[in-house]
């Protein structure tokens, strides 16, 4: 319930003045002592929540690289703090939830267990350990209460869903909030992630780039896996040298390709929180409690449609946006106007090699979301399938990450290797 007690006035000035600044309709905005206010605050609530606002703060902590910098700064101090931060458990609370969870000698399982919290997770939080059998281990606690407490919350999330808007201003903020509310009581199975975890550490065995804990115990509120220790993806975006960026930024581009096909999943939760780069200098991924299942991969028309805009086949592409229903029905579409609008998006993967940055991101908002731009309008008229909202979600979340970065690799390369219908637009080859 705490989400609502978010002054109303307080967000509205907060997300028009945000959409004022990023669309350019207004040169006036909210002092930065008021943003900064105002992120504060947003922070201290929803920091309080451990729940379905927490993970919207997350989310808000990567979409901030879209954001002008003196507008950004006061947001992403405030949001990139539910990152890794959230008020711990006291520790009478953490033995009883592994008293109910593992029985009255859940000390017998371990040879040594820290009581203070080393992480905190958005319906949990990770404590230190070692297991019977000698491995360090990291040991994830659900709050108690945490499923109420989500359900709750997610209840009031419609508040602060207007802020989804700032980059795609024409998405229903509804079905927004579903598929993300669909999402996050996922993550109250701890037994369900626990499945999914193992499903990419098996996938990603002995992996040259990214490492996966393996899934030590698992029961409903409690989860034990490997404990693989690495420096925060945060700190490699605040203080790495331009080398251990593009390195990270490789792995993380890696995994979100590559993990459809070799694990029949996506990890969806793409926040500088989720990763670390180990002491092999491998990613190390962390929290599967978001993750799409895609037994048959990555649909093939995502790589298709992709490698079509690029060259230039501005008919099909039509064509085939509008067979997967990004297109309405009966809604006359200029060829050419649609290549304007996905083409600079495609930017990335156009050339040899690409540089990610908040100001390139910057661009593109403004140029899908300016007022009179063609692509705003173009834009605004398309739809969006259900199904490809998470995809779509992740991908930006992604991205926002590799902006956070400012890393510089051959990305074509990757889409080559793992996105089906990317190499072979035409499917002339049936194994792509």
């Amino acid at each position: 319930m705490k989400l609502a007690s978010l002054p109303l006035g307080l967000a509205g000035r907060a997300t028009v003045g945000l959409g004022k600044r990023v669309t350019g309709l207004a040169d006036e905005i909210l002092s930065e002592q008021a943003q900064r206010r105002t992120a504060e605050h947003v922070f201290s609530v929803l920091g309080q929540l451990k729940g379905g606002a927490m993970k919207l703060g997350q989310a808000l902590s990567i979409f901030e690289a879209a954001l002008p910098e003196h507008l950004a700064a006061p947001y992403r101090q405030a949001l990139t703090k539910l990152q890794n931060a959230a008020p711990p458990l006291p520790v009478a609370s953490v033995h009883g939830v592994l008293e109910r969870q593992m029985g009255a000698d859940w000390r017998d399982r371990f040879i040594e267990f820290d009581d203070a919290p080393a992480a905190a997770a958005s319906i949990g939080q990770v404590h230190r350990a070692v297991w019977r059998d000698g491995r360090q281990v990291a040991v994830k606690i659900q709050y108690p209460g945490a499923g109420d407490a989500l359900r709750s919350d997610l209840r009031h999330l419609s508040r602060m869903a207007p802020m989804f808007k700032v980059l795609q201003p024409n998405f229903d903020v509804k079905r927004i909030t579903v598929e993300l509310r669909e999402r996050l009581l996922e993550e109250l199975d701890y037994e369900l992630e626990a499945a999914t975890q193992q499903q990419f550490a098996e996938a990603f065995l002995d992996d040259p780039l990214i490492v996966v804990p393996q899934v030590v115990h698992a029961s409903s509120e409690v989860l034990v896996t490997e404990w693989i220790a690495g420096r925060p993806l945060s700190e490699v975006i605040t203080e790495g040298t331009q080398e251990e960026r593009d390195a990270a930024g490789l792995r993380l581009a890696t995994l979100h390709f590559s993990a459809p096909k070799r694990a029949g999943l996506l990890h969806a939760d793409p926040h500088p929180g989720n990763f670390a780069i180990g002491e092999d200098g491998r990613l190390v991924v962390y929290d599967f409690g978001a993750a799409a299942r895609m037994p048959g991969g990555m649909p093939v028309q995502v790589g298709r449609l992709t490698r079509l805009t690029l060259d230039g086949k501005a008919d099909d592409v039509v064509a085939g946006l509008r067979g997967e229903g990004f297109v309405p029905p009966g809604l006359k579409i200029d060829a050419k106007a649609m290549l304007d609008l996905l083409q600079p998006m495609l930017e990335p993967i156009a050339g040899e090699e690409f540089q990610f940055s908040r100001e390139w991101l910057r661009k593109e908002s403004t140029r899908l979301t300016g007022q009179g731009s063609e692509a705003a309008k173009l834009n605004k008229q398309m739809s969006f399938p259900p199904a490809y909202l998470l995809i779509h979600r992740v991908t930006m979340g992604s991205i926002g990450v590799l902006c956070q970065l400012g890393a510089t690799a051959k990305w074509r390369s990757i889409l080559e290797e793992w996105l089906p219908g990317f190499a072979d637009p035409e499917g002339t080859d049936p194994n792509r």
